[in-house]
C-alpha cells in the first residue's frame, strides 16, 4: 500500500505550515491530498496567499498514513468542523500518524488526541494548552508529531517525512533543499 497523506486546509491557514509539509512529503514520494474544508477549493491564507486544494474535504474517504492539521487563524473554524474532528478521531483510533503545527494542536485537543501525550504548539496557545512543550521545535510522541509555528515548518515537514519514509529520506530531502539544522 502506498504511503498517503491528507493535509486539511481552510481559509485563514498559515501558508508556510501547509505548503512545507506538502512539498517535502511529495518530494519523498508520498501521495499527498490537499483537502479544503472551506466552501471553495481555493483557500485564502492568513497572508492573503491563495492555495488551491486538490479536493473538497467532503470527498475524502478511506485511510491515510498521515493526516496534517496546519495552524493559523483557520484553526478556529476547524474547531467547529465535525468532519475534521471525526477524521482525526478515526486516525487516532487506527494508530496512524497525525501531524499538527502552530495553533493546530488546539483542534487536536478538541478531538481528544492530546490526552496523555507530549506535544508542542504556538506560544500563543499556552492558555488553552498549558502542558505544551515550550522548548522543542518539533515533538514526536508515538503517532503524534507537533511543531511550534511557521518558523519551524521545514523541521516539522522533515519530521513528517522521517515518520512516513524513514530517516534517510528526511536527510536526503533536507540536504536537497539546503536545510542546515
Amino acid at each position: 500500500m502506498a504511503t498517503t497523506a491528507l493535509v486539511i486546509i481552510s481559509d485563514g491557514i498559515e501558508e508556510l505550515e501547509a505548503v512545507a509539509p506538502v512539498d517535502c512529503l511529495r518530494r519523498a514520494g508520498v501521495e499527498v491530498t490537499v483537502a479544503s474544508a472551506s466552501s471553495s477549493l481555493t483557500v485564502t491564507g492568513r497572508n492573503q496567499i491563495q492555495i488551491c486544494a486538490d479536493v473538497n474535504l467532503d470527498s475524502c474517504s478511506g485511510e491515510y498514513s498521515l493526516i496534517v492539521i496546519p495552524g493559523g487563524p483557520s484553526h478556529v473554524s476547524m474547531l467547529e468542523d465535525s468532519r475534521i474532528l471525526d477524521i482525526l478521531r478515526t486516525q487516532e483510533k487506527a494508530g496512524k500518524l497525525i501531524g499538527s503545527i502552530c495553533a493546530g494542536p488546539v483542534v487536536l485537543k478538541k478531538a481528544g488526541i492530546l490526552e496523555g501525550k507530549s506535544f508542542t504548539s504556538f506560544p500563543g496557545t499556552k492558555e488553552i494548552l498549558p502542558e505544551r512543550d515550550a522548548q522543542s521545535e518539533v515533538v514526536r510522541d508515538g503517532n503524534l508529531i507537533t511543531s511550534q509555528g511557521a518558523g519551524t515548518a521545514v523541521a516539522f515537514a522533515l519530521a513528517l517525512v522521517e515518520a512516513t519514509c524513514g530517516e534517510s529520506a528526511a536527510k536526503s530531502i533536507g540536504e536537497s533543499i539546503c536545510y542546515q539544522h
